[in-house]
């Protein structure tokens, strides 16, 4: 029943809020969550000004966002929990599936986002699946993203990349990422925890973990997604 990232904390429930200004959408998933027997809601909230009095007042794991509230924005509180909430995961829940909105979720720190209309998988899922390391992302919307990583090549269109110069890494970074560590970013793109990856590149967890810490290092980012977005947009991967 319980997850890797539970084992050293048996029985202790991963605490979510939910916010959405949409009562049947917040109904849907709701529900789905307390069916759940590793997933403890916390709380609910659905604009907001009552969601960031949410985010302060409440010990949670992971937040489930809209990013489309009457009083404001999802982004604005992705923000606000990685001020005060830094060790929390975010997952937006959205209706409009555009690239720029999730790229924007991504830098702001979220590891997940939900098409409302295109996502037919577990909510619970996704909330354990951003716990245990890994990223929660609507497969159309993953495959578009992808599509904008790629590289082309001469004569091969999309479907390779090419290795990054050796000025593709930011300026700041002072280092390249070595062949291994884009392997492993490129595997952290498609949503792959790193259990995942260390099963596919014949690696130690330990191992993995100490590449994405170099990654982190070297890009000058804190978070899986903000490292993603950083390599994109540098064309590393």
């Amino acid at each position: 029943m319980w997850p890797d990232f539970l084992t050293t904390e048996p029985g202790r429930l991963v605490r979510v809020i939910l916010i959405d200004d949409d009562p049947h959408i917040r109904c849907v998933i709701a529900g789905e969550l307390v069916s759940d027997m590793r997933i403890d809601l916390v709380g609910q909230a659905d604009c907001a000004r009552s969601g960031k009095r949410l985010i302060s007042s409440t010990e949670f794991d992971v937040m489930i966002v809209d990013l489309n509230l009457g009083d404001g924005s999802g982004f604005e509180l992705i923000e606000h929990m990685k001020r005060v909430r830094n060790h929390a995961e975010a997952i937006v829940v959205s209706i409009m599936d555009d690239e720029q909105r999730a790229i924007r979720a991504f830098e702001l720190g979220a590891t997940g986002y939900l098409v409302k209309n295109s996502w037919f998988g577990s909510f619970a899922q996704a909330v354990l699946q951003v716990c245990n390391g890994g990223a929660s992302i609507t497969p159309n919307l993953a495959r578009r993203l992808l599509q904008k990583f790629e590289t082309p090549v001469s004569g091969v269109g999309l479907t390779a990349r090419a290795p990054a110069p050796a000025s593709a890494a930011p300026a700041s970074a002072g280092h390249t990422l070595s062949e291994r560590e884009c392997e492993v970013l490129r595997l952290v793109a498609l949503g792959h925890t790193s259990p995942e990856i260390a099963q596919q590149l014949s690696l130690s967890v330990q191992t993995v973990n100490t590449h994405i810490r170099n990654i982190y290092r070297k890009l000058q980012v804190k978070s899986r997604a903000q490292a993603v977005s950083m390599a994109a947009h540098q064309r590393i991967i």
